[in-house]
């Protein structure tokens, strides 16, 4: 428990900005998926880059831990409090504070989500293309090293973030990077911000990088009498230098169920997804020869649309799709694994994955962003099961050290939180203790979001 005289001490700088309300604390306790509540004492909800300072030193004097959160979309339980604390939330911290079109960048605050930037960015003729599915907040995307859809063509978060302003563990305020295109001036602290889940600092401004909106996009379904059809077909046409912005993978499970959700209507076999953005000329011409590929790999009803509503529609089936599935068995959650593996090996991984899952009592529909070897498991379980959520822990671990033995990763966009700390070491080895001594050099007394990420002391 805070102690009161620190809570006073909160409350005086934040009036109604800091909440006690056990609501509100088990709101900022819960999970996406099937990690237990784990609420914090208290949440602050800060409108500056000076009160998260605050808010910082104040907990860093009395060894509180504070963890970030943005909008609650993370999936392995980055934004629980296993060890209580204070919560910040950066719901008010939304802003954007700077569009330089000229230099195809932008500021904004981490509670902007990329939605809104994108809403913002409208009339300007540029974008902001990672996509994770979820209405994310920038701040927490780039805590997490995010991805999903588009990353094939644009980039994961690692690619977009040009610079940050964090708060450190002790409260001091730094900026890294700059918004030139290049830099050779010492170590990469932007880098080592992005992806490192709140455990070093809080991200209280980021400088992105933005894309032109394309001129054109057209959207594509291909089926295929196999998977291995299919993933050959991304294998081919990756060969051939084709970039679609979107190249997704769902399985015969995963099309059944949106048949019956969405109405649907594509034969019962696994399918590929696919967007394709450039001038008209491109476009037609990248649609036309995958079409070609696809064909001569056992792909059927392959059809493509340029019609903003129909792009729609399979594109929201698509970001819909997880709860969609969950939604096949009411009241259940999931354990949904992201392993990422070379696109030469993805066709065993998949086959692998899914002949563990057939031969176990548990439904796990697959999907993913298979051009860049990327495929998730939705390992549906009943919370209250110790049994069921054991056996999806095994199957969930049995993915990734296949993908680890293939030269993968265990987590491809989701980040590591509660969920995958303990895979860090069969992938990194001694690695994990040089980010273990990062850690304690930056925050020695380890109240940065604690529990996630590095080895524990």
């Amino acid at each position: 428990m805070i102690p009161s005289d620190v809570l006073d001490e909160l409350r005086l700088m934040l009036g109604e900005g800091l909440s006690t309300g056990k609501s509100d604390l088990s709101l900022h306790g819960q999970s996406e998926t099937w990690h237990a509540e784990m609420p914090p004492d208290a949440v602050a909800y800060p409108r500056d880059t000076g009160q998260v300072a605050a808010i910082v030193a104040i907990c860093a004097r009395h060894g509180i831990p504070v963890i970030g959160w943005g909008a609650g979309t993370a999936l392995e339980g980055h934004g629980s409090a296993p060890r209580g604390g204070v919560t910040v939330d950066f719901r008010h911290m939304n802003a954007v504070l700077e569009v330089r079109a000229e230099d195809m960048l932008v500021r904004v605050q981490p509670g902007c989500t990329r939605e809104d930037l994108n809403r913002e960015l409208r009339a300007s003729g540029l974008m902001f293309p990672v996509d994770p599915g979820a209405n994310a907040s920038l701040g927490g995307m780039a805590s997490t090293r995010a991805s999903g859809t588009t990353a094939l063509r644009y980039g994961t978060m690692r690619d977009q973030v040009r610079g940050l302003e964090v708060v450190l563990a002790d409260g001091r305020i730094i900026r890294t990077g700059t918004q030139a295109r290049k830099s050779s001036a010492g170590y990469d602290l932007t880098a080592l911000f992005v992806g490192s889940e709140g455990t070093l600092g809080l991200i209280t401004e980021l400088t992105l990088r933005l894309h032109g909106q394309p001129e054109a996009v057209s959207a594509a379904v291909c089926g295929f009498e196999t998977t291995e059809g299919a993933i050959d077909a991304v294998i081919l046409a990756t060969q051939m230098g084709l970039t679609p912005a979107r190249m997704e993978y769902v399985d015969t499970a995963t099309v059944r169920i949106l048949n019956a959700a969405d109405g649907a209507d594509l034969p019962e076999t696994p399918h590929l997804l696919l967007e394709f953005h450039g001038s008209d000329t491109a476009v037609a011409e990248d649609a036309a020869r995958f079409g070609e590929i696809a064909g001569d790999l056992g792909g059927s009803g392959y059809a493509w649309a340029t019609r903003p509503e129909d792009r729609t529609r399979l594109w929201s089936m698509r970001h819909r799709a997880y709860h969609t599935i969950l939604a096949t068995r009411p009241g259940a959650t999931a354990i949904v694994t992201d392993v990422c593996v070379p696109i030469s090996r993805l066709g065993e991984a998949i086959a692998r994955a899914s002949a563990d899952i057939d031969a176990s009592p548990l439904d796990g529909p697959i999907l993913g962003h298979v051009g860049d070897g990327n495929y998730h498991a939705i390992l549906m379980v009943d919370r209250a099961s110790p049994a069921e959520i054991t056996e999806a822990k095994r199957l969930s671990d049995a993915m990734v050290a296949h993908a680890l033995d293939l030269g993968g990763t265990a987590t491809g966009e989701h980040g590591v939180g509660l969920g995958k700390l303990h895979l860090m070491e069969a992938e990194h080895g001694a690695a994990w203790d040089v980010m273990g001594a990062i850690k304690r050099a930056l925050d020695p007394d380890g109240v940065m979001n604690p529990g996630k990420l590095v080895r524990q002391n």
